[in-house]
């Protein structure tokens, strides 16, 4: 099962309102755990990922539209390519505490590169880079709750 497929069977779980689904085979097993109406949220996944981002969200555009106004970086963000994020989880730059980051501001990338973990239900999954470039810009800060399609990571192709 790749990552395409647990995404789509995440989709499927929480439009067909029901608590839990376990899939297995002999060599795989996912159990995918989402809160009913009315039931109880207080386990460790939903409320970190569909809570924490939403807070965030509508406050970060109004102050990043505030600064870029005047300066105008926006022209410049349009030749970036941005790196976005394959799925919902937790962004880490290290793959592990102790090791260095995958890629820093001023790093070369190419095809294929990691760049990044995102931990989902406890896999954790490497994100590689699909374009070429240098990094201009990290997005998201380390160990923070990301959305499926949030940017990550700006890319000058040139």
């Amino acid at each position: 099962m790749d990552i395409k497929d647990i995404q789509n069977l995440i989709k499927f779980v929480s439009k067909a309102e029901v608590s839990e689904v376990k899939y297995k085979t002999k060599d795989f097993e996912i159990t995918i755990k989402t809160p009913l109406a009315g039931s109880e949220m207080n386990y460790m996944g939903s409320p970190a990922v569909y809570h924490t981002a939403p807070q965030q969200a509508p406050v970060a555009p109004p102050v990043a539209a505030a600064i870029a106004a005047p300066s105008a970086p926006l022209e410049d963000d349009s030749k970036f390519i941005t790196i976005k994020s394959p799925m919902i989880g937790t962004f880490y730059r290290k793959p592990s505490p102790d090791k260095d980051l995958f890629v820093n501001v001023g790093d070369e990338v190419t095809e294929g590169k990691v760049v990044c973990v995102i931990e989902a239900m406890k896999l954790f999954n490497q994100i590689e880079s699909e374009v070429s470039g240098k990094i201009v810009k990290v997005l998201v800060d380390d160990a923070t709750p990301v959305e499926y399609d949030q940017p990550l990571f700006l890319v000058d192709p040139s």
